[in-house]
C-alpha cells in the first residue's frame, strides 16, 4: 500500500507557517484596505499618510494624470484586445515609448504589460548555452527567477562588491560566449546604488553585456529623474539594456526595456513576454503618458523628493536610528533589532494613521527585519517627523513588544 500523501492544503499550509505565518498570527499587517483605512482615519479626525507605496513623485492623484487615464479608457475602451504584434496597436503605444525614449536618452523603449515580466522574459531570451550571467546578490527576485530558468550558467557576486565581480569576470569570461551582469539602479530594500563608473569600466574592459534594473530609479536618481546614468553623468548609450516599471513614479502598471532602437525591433518580434502578452490598456498608457508629461514639464517634483528624502534619512539617523546604507533617494529603510519590534513599530504607526508595512523574513534576511520607508515628493516634514518619533518610542521601550496594539482609529 502506498503511503497516504499530504493534500495540496496541508503542504501549503506547511509551508505558510516556515514563512514566518507565527508572526502574524497575532496581528497581521498585510493586505490592508488602503482606501477603507483611509476613510476610517478620516471619519476619525486622522490624517491618513502612507509611507508604504512608490509614489515617488506625487502623482498618483495629480488631475492631470488621472484626466489622460480617463481620456484613454473614453476614447478607446477598457483594453486593446490582444498582443500587439497580431492585433495591432494603439498609436498611444508608441507615442508613449518614443517620448520615453526622448526623455531618458536611449534609442527606443518597448513596454510590456508586466514590471516582473520584463526580467524573467528578457535575461531567458538574450542568454542561451556557453552563456553566463552575473547577477548582484541583492537584485530582484524576478531577475533570480529568470536566471534560475534558463540554460545558461549564473553566479552571483557580493552586493555592490565590484572587486568581487571583477575577479569572477577574470576567472570565467574566457570559458563563455557571452556574459551579462544584472544590477539594479536603486536597490529597493537598502537605498543604495552602484558605483555605475566602475560597472562601465569592468563591462568593457572585459567585454561583456550590462543590464541595469531602473524600477525604483527612473524619477528618482538625478537631477531631473533620468536615472542612474543621469546621477553619475553617463552617457545611457554606453549600457546595452536597462529595464524600468510604470507602477512607481509613473504611477501606472507594466513595464519596459530600453536599448539600442535595432534591438528593440528585433525584440518586438522575438520576445516572448512581448509577443505573447497583450498591449497596455488605454487608461494604463494614459496615466503612465500623463505622469512621464508631468516628470518632464515639473523637475521641481525630483528636486522635493530629494530634500525629503534625505530630511527623513539624516533626522532618522540623528535620533539614532538605523538606516542601513540608504543614501536617501527614495528608498529609507528602518532596521530593527528582531521580527516583533519591527510588527509592534508598524502597527504603533497604523494606530497613528501611518501605514507602513514592516518586512520580516520574506526579501531580506531574517536577522535584517526592516520598515521601508517610501518618500514621496508630497510628504511633509511633519508627517516625517511624526513617523521618526514614533517608531523612536518604539525602539525606546515606550510601547512595549509583548502589548497588544489597540487601534486608534474605530474599526480598524
Amino acid at each position: 500500500m502506498k503511503p497516504e500523501r499530504p493534500s495540496f492544503a496541508v503542504v501549503a499550509e506547511r509551508r505558510f507557517r516556515l514563512a514566518g505565518k507565527a508572526i502574524i498570527e497575532r496581528h497581521n499587517p498585510y493586505f490592508l484596505p488602503v482606501d477603507e483605512h483611509r476613510e476610517k482615519c478620516e471619519r476619525s479626525g486622522i490624517p491618513f499618510i502612507s509611507f508604504a507605496h512608490y509614489d515617488y513623485l506625487g502623482l498618483s492623484r495629480n488631475d492631470a494624470v488621472v484626466e489622460r487615464a480617463v481620456e484613454g479608457l473614453h476614447t478607446l475602451g477598457s483594453g486593446v484586445g490582444a498582443s500587439r504584434l497580431v492585433g495591432g496597436e494603439r498609436a498611444g503605444h508608441r507615442s508613449f515609448e518614443r517620448d520615453m525614449a526622448e526623455f531618458l536618452g536611449v534609442g527606443d523603449v518597448m513596454t510590456l504589460v508586466s514590471g516582473y515580466l520584463v526580467n524573467v522574459s528578457l535575461i531567458n531570451f538574450l542568454m542561451g548555452p556557453r552563456d553566463l550571467v552575473l547577477i548582484d546578490e541583492l537584485a530582484h527576485n524576478s531577475i533570480f527567477v529568470g536566471a534560475k530558468n534558463g540554460r545558461y550558467d549564473h553566479k552571483v557576486f557580493a552586493h555592490n562588491d565590484f572587486d568581487d565581480l571583477e575577479r569572477l569576470l577574470e576567472e570565467h569570461r574566457g570559458e563563455y560566449r557571452n556574459v551579462l551582469v544584472v544590477v539594479e539602479g536603486l536597490y529597493s530594500m537598502d537605498g543604495d546604488i552602484p558605483d555605475l563608473p566602475r560597472l562601465v569600466e569592468l563591462k568593457e574592459t572585459h567585454d561583456a553585456w550590462l543590464l541595469v534594473d531602473e524600477a525604483h530609479s527612473y524619477g528618482v536618481l538625478g537631477e531631473t529623474g533620468r536615472g542612474l546614468c543621469e546621477h553619475f553623468g553617463i552617457d545611457p548609450r554606453r549600457i546595452e539594456l536597462t529595464v524600468g516599471t510604470l507602477s512607481k513614479s509613473f504611477v501606472s502598471s507594466g513595464g519596459f526595456i530600453c536599448a539600442e532602437a535595432s534591438v528593440i525591433d528585433w525584440m518586438r518580434f522575438t520576445l516572448p513576454g512581448f509577443v505573447y502578452s497583450v498591449g497596455l490598456s488605454p487608461a494604463t498608457l494614459g496615466s503612465a503618458h500623463g505622469a512621464l508629461e508631468r516628470l518632464v514639464a515639473e523637475p521641481e517634483r525630483v528636486k522635493r523628493l530629494h530634500h525629503n528624502s534625505e530630511y527623513f534619512r539624516d533626522r532618522a539617523r540623528a535620533v539614532g536610528l538605523d538606516t542601513g546604507p540608504a543614501i536617501g533617494r527614495g528608498v529609507v529603510p528602518v532596521l530593527f533589532a528582531d521580527p516583533m519590534q519591527t510588527m509592534v513599530a508598524s502597527q504603533a504607526l497604523l494606530d497613528a494613521g501611518i501605514y507602513a508595512p514592516p518586512i520580516v523574513q520574506i526579501g531580506v534576511p531574517k536577522d535584517q527585519p526592516r520598515i521601508r520607508f517610501f518618500i514621496s515628493a508630497d510628504h511633509t516634514e511633519a508627517e516625517m517627523d511624526k513617523a521618526i518619533d514614533i517608531v523612536l518610542a518604539v525602539i525606546g521601550g515606550t510601547v512595549a513588544a509583548d502589548t497588544q496594539p489597540q487601534p486608534a482609529v474605530a474599526g480598524v
